[in-house]
């Protein structure tokens, strides 16, 4: 983006402000927050607050009031203000607010054009001594495949702390080229594959229409990092795979614009100088640090094919060395803090996964970039770092895996574990009977994998505390019609000192007395 949100705002002309409240007066208040209201990157004491405006008026700029309060009624505000919606940013609002309490809840809402937006609810990290932490993991929502089904579910969900998103919050494709919606009222806008700036805000646009998207932003507070999808299929540094130059233009210029829609439309901190950077680290007490990783654009390699001895090739990087170097950086600032838990969401999976023919399933998973996974697990054993857990999406399907250089040999070491969550509608293997032959003999062949489902659709809650992590896997009953059923998959936990995975006797006790939803 050519200037941030904060230098527009301060350089805001005295006429062009003049001119907005004319036309303010004549626009119609309905529709003005159709896309809801959205909260994330919390930390100690600031959160993210994000909504967007809709008018058909041509203004150039909009005032909006925003007001934040520990009361769902309003009763006391504890901080209110006023930003600005533009075409700069597509009329998105984003407001960093400040000097607020660690481990509280609070509302928010936005007023522009004598409407009112629907009241958020957030919450700020927690400071000090943690009993638990309890969260849900999404990725891969494919608006043609089928309904949110998930989302509103994790909205039902009172007592979570926040919501991981993985990526793939969108799809790049066109109509019934990766999914086709026209059965169920599901067309992607527009109906092309997305490549100018103007492409993917439409998209995001629509998205964000989804009543049960916006209900879990409107409920509680995301971390959010892309994946592929956000730009192009399987995506690297310098280009992807669903990336003609030729006919699509100039890979850089689509890398920017799909990015900077990706900022506009998520209620993501954006930093200071702008360079699209997306890694970085949540606290939450000391309890747990969550590390976000960018495994995507940051310093990928190219991906070679499955079947290439360069997927050992010390010098290809899945992280380039810039972010590697931060990450185990923080790795041991983390361990070093005597912090129980190390968390690391991420896109790709990192658990070894091979074909029949023993070569990689997919060299764009973490098995294409064998140099990057060995570095990693050497850190942690050479720096003893522990109690590490890595949280990833993007192969629509659940899995637990333990994490070792080599699981197929009998007696392998473990220095970490992995919960892989499937997508909230993006397929992996559709006919049953086929993924349960493929399940069973993965679970012969891969001893790490302590659990594999390849064709339900859902998300994953993961409850921490002192003593263990453990994931839940939950399952969606369908998503061809709007319908919030789902079932417990299964139940894996990693004791704290331990790197192995075992069954838990059940899912994790609910809070008592969560703070109110949003009216």
């Amino acid at each position: 983006m050519a200037i941030s949100r904060r230098t527009f705002t301060q350089t805001l002309s005295v006429a062009g402000l003049a001119a907005a409240s004319r036309q303010i007066s004549e626009a119609q208040s309905a529709g003005i927050f159709q896309h809801g209201v959205a909260s994330g990157d919390p930390l100690l004491n600031r959160v993210i607050l994000w909504t967007r405006v809709t008018t058909t008026q041509p203004v150039d700029v909009i005032p909006v009031e925003w007001s934040i309060s520990e009361d769902p009624s309003f009763r006391t505000v504890w901080q209110r203000g006023v930003s600005y919606a533009s075409p700069i940013y597509d009329f998105t609002v984003k407001v960093d607010v400040p000097r607020l309490k660690p481990g509280t809840t609070y509302y928010y809402r936005f007023s522009a054009l004598g409407a009112s937006s629907p009241i958020g609810r957030t919450k700020t990290l927690p400071l000090g001594s943690v009993s638990s932490m309890r969260f849900a993991v999404a990725s891969c929502s494919n608006w043609p495949f089928g309904f949110f089904n998930a989302y509103r579910l994790i909205a039902n969900r009172q007592d979570l702390d926040l919501v991981l998103h993985l990526g793939d919050y969108i799809y790049e494709y066109g109509n019934a080229e990766y999914g086709d919606g026209s059965k169920i009222g599901r067309v992607p806008a527009p109906n092309k594959e997305c490549i100018t700036l103007s492409d993917y805000r439409q998209r995001y646009a629509q998205y964000r229409t989804d009543p049960d998207l916006q209900e879990a932003h409107r409920q509680h507070p995301w971390i959010i990092v892309w994946d592929d999808h956000e730009t192009a299929n399987n995506s690297w540094t310098d280009g992807a795979e669903n990336h003609t130059p030729s006919t699509e233009g100039d890979w850089s210029a689509r890398r920017a614009v799909g990015t900077q829609a990706w900022f506009e439309w998520l209620p993501v901190r954006e930093n200071s100088s702008f360079d699209s950077r997306i890694y970085r680290v949540f606290q939450f007490g000391g309890l747990a640090d969550l590390v976000m990783l960018d495994t995507r654009l940051a310093g990928r390699n190219e991906q070679v094919p499955e079947s290439s001895p360069r997927v050992a090739d010390p010098t290809r990087t899945l992280l380039g060395s810039e972010q590697e170097s931060w990450f185990y950086r923080e790795l041991s600032v983390s361990q070093n803090r005597g912090t129980q838990w190390r968390l690391i969401g991420q896109q790709t999976m990192m658990g070894q996964l091979l074909g029949a023919d023993g070569n990689p399933f997919s060299a764009d998973q973490w098995d294409g970039y064998v140099a990057s996974r060995n570095r990693f697990l050497g850190y942690l054993g050479a720096n003893s770092v522990n109690n590490v857990v890595v949280l990833s999406g993007d192969i629509h399907s659940s899995w637990g895996n333990e994490i070792a250089p080599n699981p197929f040999i009998g007696s392998y070491v473990s220095q970490a574990v992995e919960f892989v969550g499937p997508g909230i509608t993006s397929p992996a293997i559709e006919d049953p009977a086929q993924a349960a032959g493929l399940q069973a003999q993965i679970g012969a062949t891969h001893p790490h994998v302590k659990y594999v489902d390849l064709n339900r659709r859902g998300y994953m809650l993961v409850d921490i505390d002192k003593d263990r992590a453990q994931c839940e896997w939950y399952h969606m009953r369908t998503i061809l019609e709007r319908r919030a059923e789902e079932d417990l998959g299964r139940t894996l936990q990693v004791a704290a000192g331990s790197t192995k995975l075992v069954a838990a006797s059940g899912p994790s006790r609910q809070r008592s007395n969560p703070a109110p939803f949003a009216p």
